[in-house]
């Protein structure tokens, strides 16, 4: 093998490893835990709306609310004219149990307000509205041939697994076998 050859294989080598942590880093990058409302929770007295504003929601991404499950109640609704009027008569969805994990699994607009008439016109609502994770954007970004995109995003593994691994390994494997042969070369 030349010199040359042995080369292009360590450059190949590294770049791989290289692309594999930035896609490892992504997938590290892309869910967030959001607490409602923080150290208060899902609470009368607190200002959820505060609480959101400037905050990003992505694909991927979950809510907690955490309340007093014999004061409170958190109802999802599925139109902005129940959001705005506290009309809790056809919930989408309501969580009862003090502690809930709602998972953002799609793009658009949620809805969120308190099952107690009086502490929803008060303020105990939350509108999120849900953008790409940052994977989808950067995929859509390098795609400009794309007027339409649909995405499906594989769920992250559990966090006791590291899938990008077995890719480091071989880049590694692969460096030290280009650097063996480029050695032999000379």
């Amino acid at each position: 093998m030349s010199k040359g050859n042995a080369l292009m294989l360590v450059v190949v080598a590294v770049v791989m490893l290289a692309s594999s942590h930035t896609v490892a880093s992504l997938e590290d990058d892309q869910t967030r835990q959001h607490v409602i409302g923080e150290d208060r929770g899902w609470d009368p007295a607190s200002d959820v709306a505060s609480w959101a504003s400037g905050k990003v929601f992505s694909v991927g991404d979950s809510l907690w609310f955490s309340y007093s499950a014999a004061q409170e109640v958190v109802a999802e609704l599925g139109s902005k004219e129940e959001f705005e009027t506290c009309d809790v008569s056809n919930p989408i969805r309501m969580y009862t149990d003090g502690l809930n994990s709602v998972n953002l699994d799609g793009e658009g607009s949620r809805y969120f307000v308190s099952g107690m008439p009086e502490s929803c016109k008060d303020g105990l609502k939350l509108h999120v509205h849900v953008v790409p994770s940052p994977q989808q954007q950067l995929i859509e970004s390098n795609n400009p041939m794309s007027t339409t995109t649909v995405m499906a995003v594989a769920p992250a593994p559990p966090s006791s697994t590291t899938p990008e691994l077995p890719v480091q390994l071989s880049a590694l494997l692969l460096v030290g076998f280009a650097l063996h042969l480029y050695y032999l070369a000379f």
